[in-house]
């Protein structure tokens, strides 16, 4: 089953799209459902020259064989060096150690900006040139407000897709510029067929539920080292009594830092949010949504607080999700939060 299936509904009305092309399209949705490789394969259908039946790539003609190469003349895809599959070879040697700089977690404004000459020359084979943006709310003020230019002035023949899990976080002046498309979270019966031929046999329902019901973020989850960082995570904040802030920070500091993947301290703050949702609901009574088997450890933690602290704290998490994106020291960000979380319990 590809993307495509998966959501072929959506799929259905990009395809009803082509005869009049927008010049912006905004897809949305929750991480992990494939809407970036659901992007990816319409702007490959609107560059290939022989569109099957579906409406897919034919992926033999010299368009798509440029395409699988990765370097079509009318393709540009804008996304932080980060997520870039050649990030080791981009990464320049640092200043004073010799050690290597990390790469950019944000679409910078230099690579808005070198858009200006592809957007502004004739398409290779007289059809569509296509910008392709994700996750688009990694641009910080500046570089939207650079590509709120190119939105404004819409050039002929050129589509912008930009694909977004915090939709929330765009400008509004971007968002009114695009024709949304919201990507819903498959079914239940299509998520687990989808685990289940991606190879992913034991688990399936803990895995979807850590995922949120999102199968391609559950096939990753599965089969990476994410495991050790959430357990590690799950291990500090399952402990009330003899609870050491300080301690707890340092050790998942040092987990942290040793993270090759992007943005482990991101990641971090991610599981820690799912973990306060469901605290969250354990506390007024309701089935936790992320950590099934920690039902009944949510439970007990949660008749020592109570849903003002939490509903609290979970405001404070947003600043710590937005804090974390920006250079900082993960040791000290790490034990402010785990002192305001010690917060959240009773003593007596």
């Amino acid at each position: 089953m590809n993307t495509i299936e998966l959501h072929d509904q959506v799929w259905q009305q990009l395809r009803a799209r082509r005869a009049q092309l927008p010049h912006a399209l905004l897809i949305t949705g929750q991480r992990g459902i494939g809407k970036f490789d659901l992007a990816r394969r319409f702007a490959e259908s609107l560059l290939c020259e022989n569109v099957t039946p579906a409406g897919s790539a034919c992926g033999s003609c010299l368009a798509c064989g440029w395409l699988a190469q990765g370097n079509h003349p009318d393709l540009r895809l804008l996304q932080p060096d980060a997520l870039a599959e050649n990030e080791s070879s981009e990464a320049v040697e640092g200043e004073g150690g010799g050690g290597r700089k990390k790469a950019s977690q944000q679409i910078t404004i230099d690579q808005v900006r070198g858009l200006d000459a592809f957007l502004h020359l004739g398409t290779h084979r007289h059809g569509v040139r296509v910008v392709l943006l994700s996750p688009a709310e990694a641009m910080n003020r500046a570089t939207a407000n650079a590509l709120l230019k190119s939105l404004e002035e819409p050039i002929a023949n050129t589509l912008f897709i930009l694909v977004a899990s915090e939709p929330h976080r765009l400008l509004p002046t971007i968002r009114s510029r695009c024709q949304s498309v919201p990507v819903r979270r498959p079914s239940r019966h299509l998520a687990v067929q989808w685990l289940g031929q991606a190879g992913v046999n034991d688990a399936i329902d803990d895995w979807l539920a850590l995922a949120g019901g999102s199968p391609l973020l559950a096939v990753e989850l599965a089969g990476s080292g994410e495991r050790a960082l959430l357990d590690a995570l799950l291990a500090q904040v399952a402990r009330t009594e003899g609870f050491d802030p300080l301690a707890a920070a340092a050790n998942l500091d040092k987990l942290v830092k040793a993270d090759k993947r992007p943005a482990p301290l991101k990641r971090t703050l991610d599981w820690a949010q799912k973990w306060l949702f469901d605290l969250t609901l354990a506390s007024a009574g309701l089935s936790p949504r992320y950590f099934l088997p920690q039902a009944p450890l949510l439970q007990r933690l949660a008749r020592a607080t109570d849903t003002g602290k939490l509903l609290a704290f979970n405001r404070k998490a947003l600043q710590y999700k937005a804090q974390c994106e920006q250079p900082l020291n993960s040791r000290l960000f790490l034990e402010d939060f785990f002192l305001n979380y010690a917060g959240l319990f009773r003593t007596s």
